[in-house]
């Protein structure tokens, strides 16, 4: 289910493009040599996708440790809710509501009318980060505010008998043992923006392109099946090295413990 379909798109990069589209055998190389026609896309691609996934990092990580050490026992579960509805509704129905709230007649209507220049909100790349943090923030709450949860409360008391002040025991004892939470979250949140088509599409405005509107042109409108296999294959090899490094990164901050390699 998983090595099938990118043996088929690897095959299909190596391709040619047929007369009406599609897919032609071949064997060359001329479909990777061409990326740099769509580099726009991969620049914004790599440059959003891991500026969305930081912050919402910062965001959920002390959302997270309030819902799980700070909130009243009778109130986190319905805290918990609250970070859960707006799962409830579509992702194509929040992101038109941000249309709204973006554009002309919403924010940039109120600061004009209090007396300052109107700002342009809605087809610009903070448009499409507003998005990004506000579809996926519960993604990365929710793997943070377990391991948080799970965090045995006698190493804190433990390190605050031994004379550490708050900050020190924060980052020696809660941060290390919470970033298997951390790993988790963040590759939940960024291997799904590197794929990312419709944030981009409605709050970009089709301005802000991401390798995955790249692919819906290629795949279905110029239907350039080659070229789209072997933007999916690079996509693909990015996210595999990228993830790579990053858990290697964090194997070494948190001592080499396996928990966090294997998240």
């Amino acid at each position: 289910m998983l090595v099938l379909p990118l043996v088929v798109v690897v095959v299909f990069s190596f391709g040619e493009r047929g007369a009406a589209g599609g897919y032609v055998p071949a064997f060359t190389f001329d479909n990777y040599f061409n990326l740099g026609a769509r580099w726009a896309a991969f620049r914004n691609t790599l440059t959003l996708a891991p500026l969305g996934t930081l912050l919402c990092l910062l965001i959920a990580y002390p959302l997270a440790y309030f819902l799980a050490q700070k909130a009243p026992p009778r109130w986190r579960t319905a805290l918990l809710i609250l970070v859960i509805v707006p799962f409830w509704t579509s992702i194509l129905i929040r992101s038109y509501a941000w249309i709204q709230i973006l554009g002309g007649n919403g924010l940039p209507r109120l600061i004009g009318e209090l007396g300052f220049d109107r700002p342009r909100f809605i087809n610009t790349p903070f448009a499409v980060m507003v998005g990004i943090v506000y579809g996926y923030l519960p993604l990365m709450v929710f793997p943070i505010y377990v391991a948080l949860e799970k965090l045995d409360r006698r190493l804190l008391e433990a390190s605050s008998d031994l004379g550490s002040p708050p900050w020190r025991t924060f980052l020696q004892v809660t941060l290390p043992l919470s970033l298997a939470g951390v790993a988790t979250g963040s590759m939940l949140v960024f291997i799904l923006l590197m794929g990312e088509f419709l944030i981009p599409q409605l709050l970009g405005g089709g301005k802000v392109f991401f390798v995955g509107n790249a692919l819906v042109d290629l795949f279905l409108q110029s239907r350039n099946w080659p070229f789209g296999a072997a933007m999916a294959a690079t996509l693909v090899l990015v996210m595999l090295v990228t993830v790579s490094l990053y858990l290697r990164s964090l194997r070494r901050l948190s001592g080499g413990r396996d928990d966090v390699a294997l998240m």
